[in-house]
């Protein structure tokens, strides 16, 4: 059981944790879409050419586009899971494991990260062109900007906030196959001051 000390000290770390990894998100996609724009405006900025680069795109469904045109439904999940979240890391006692808290701060950043874009928070408008939204409408998609491609095939644009949720995911799958009822995940607690 953890003292409300060591409560709230993994409370800070699981808070910067989660900043963290939001301010990464909302930072590189501001920065690729200064420099690339909206969609289909600039060819794509290759880092390895045929295989990885960078290229806009915008996604208002989920996981590899799925649910196109449910944003708003898919925002609300997403605080419920946050919500959730915390839920189980300070009342479900889930904080006492440092696997499970940093594995769940990945996943509140992903969400946190693809939450205030599904809220059209970036500002963004739809422009020419775009059958299913007039020019100016407002755009409540994710901003997707990292692009994989797997021979001929490229993987769906993603970003940071994605691979977040699915680090954390991973991560969790492994603490529930490996690692479930280990106290040892538990460890000590670094750095905090005395119970």
């Amino acid at each position: 059981m953890l003292t409300k000390r060591q409560l709230a000290f993994r409370g800070i770390v699981f808070l910067s944790l989660v900043a963290v990894g939001l301010g990464v998100d909302l930072v590189t996609k501001e920065w690729i879409f200064r420099q690339l724009g909206m969609p289909g405006e600039k060819p794509v900025w290759w880092i390895v050419p045929g295989v990885f680069g960078f290229q806009t795109s915008l996604n208002e469904g989920a996981l590899f586009g799925m649910g196109q045109g449910f944003a708003p439904w898919f925002a609300g999940l997403s605080v419920i899971f946050a919500a959730g979240i915390l839920a189980w890391l300070f009342i479900g006692g889930a904080a006492r494991s440092w696997w499970l808290l940093i594995s769940l701060a990945a996943v509140t950043a992903g969400i946190f990260g693809n939450l205030y874009d599904r809220l059209g928070l970036h500002g963004l408008r739809w422009q020419e062109g775009n059958p299913l939204h007039p020019p100016g409408e407002p755009v409540y998609a994710v901003r997707d900007w990292i692009l994989v491609m797997i021979g001929s095939w490229p993987w769906p644009n993603f970003n940071v906030a994605d691979s977040l949720l699915v680090c954390g995911v991973v991560a969790l799958v492994l603490h529930t196959l490996f690692f479930s009822g280990d106290s040892a995940s538990e460890g000590p607690i670094p750095n905090a001051p005395p119970a």
